[in-house]
């Protein structure tokens, strides 16, 4: 379950096992996670947390369709019902695209996210048109997602699992009660959307309520959605010292507050798309409409996201470096 502040196919790669001291407080060899991202419904008014607390069904009442006696509040309208149940009853007889045991595993490796004893890499498009879902642009997706995952795991020397501003603390903690009552590590995700700013102001004091509250979460930097801007053409971009900016105030909120980075949410595409302006193969304005081809949100290309994936790394070795450090300073 992700909540995000405003937001999976699974791969696993082997386990790369390495000698390490043994275990104190803070020090793990890591597992990574990485999923595909998919669009996400946001939750920030405390309006939906009554009426989420209102409606919710406890987990002995779940059945299948009992998603049917609920208010759908974002559901598309489908005009033709034939139709409508003829495509379900398609669906039904498919085989699940993600099977009970899988589900069990990533919910697992989110706890280890939330206990800092793992790194959670997701990437995506905002909006993906069934036209374009096709081998090639899969394919290009999951190689820049690989490339990413090598790259963070040399930084971290982990293995890779493929897998606003205006939030108030008391509210923050509201929602995780109702979201994840029993308080399951791995259970409940936090995605901060806030820009470099906001970030380093307001997410102190959200750690610290969920914190004080004794509440287990996985915390998840979305450096995406609180940077777009509008260019001169009128086109949405994204600059990438700005999402790079709010990826390094992430991590330094917690490591100044003793949290756990958990992970990263990227919109991305293995595209050579002119979407998000700047990085090291500069992409100027002026780019932006020679291959700008998003449906929705501009997106990094695979040379950015690369690159912001290098940044991540250094950041994450620095931090094992550090652990490592310590803890044979506390053995002397």
């Amino acid at each position: 379950m992700a909540l995000t502040l405003k937001g999976s196919v699974n791969l696993t790669p082997p386990t790369i096992t390495k000698a390490f001291p043994p275990k104190p407080q803070f020090l793990t060899p890591l597992p990574f996670t990485t999923t595909k991202h998919t669009p996400s419904v946001s939750s920030s008014s405390s309006s939906s947390v009554t009426d989420n607390a209102n409606t919710s069904s406890g987990p002995s009442n779940w059945v299948p369709h009992s998603w049917k006696s609920k208010k759908a509040r974002q559901l598309p309208d489908y005009p033709d019902p034939d139709e409508f149940r003829s495509v379900i009853q398609t669906l039904e007889s498919f085989p699940p695209i993600v099977f009970a045991g899988e589900a069990r595993k990533l919910e697992e490796r989110l706890a280890q996210a939330a206990m800092g004893e793992a790194f959670l890499l997701q990437g995506g498009d905002c909006a993906e048109s069934f036209k374009e879902f096709n081998g090639n642009n899969i394919r290009d997706t999951f190689r820049v997602l690989l490339q990413m995952g090598i790259a963070l795991t040399y930084g971290a020397q982990i293995p890779v699992i493929k897998v606003s501003d205006k939030m108030d603390p008391t509210e923050l903690v509201k929602l995780c009660e109702i979201l994840n009552p029993h308080n399951k590590p791995g259970r409940l995700t936090i995605i901060t959307r806030m820009g470099a700013n906001n970030m380093r102001v307001k997410l102190p004091h959200l750690i610290r309520a969920v914190r004080q509250a004794g509440l287990l979460v996985t915390w998840v930097s979305d450096p995406m959605h609180g940077n777009t801007i509008k260019a001169p053409s009128g086109l949405k971009t994204r600059p990438f010292d700005a999402i790079r900016a709010e990826l390094r105030a992430f991590f330094d909120v917690h490591e100044q507050e003793g949290s756990y980075p958990g992970g990263v949410h990227l919109e991305m595409t293995g595209q050579n798309v002119t979407e998000c302006v700047g990085g090291s193969k500069t992409v100027t304005f002026d780019d932006l409409s020679s291959r700008y081809h998003t449906h929705c949100d501009p997106r990094l290309n695979a040379s950015q996201s690369l690159e912001l994936a290098f940044a991540i790394a250094e950041r994450l070795r620095k931090k094992r470096l550090k652990s490592v450090n310590d803890f044979q300073r506390g053995q002397r």
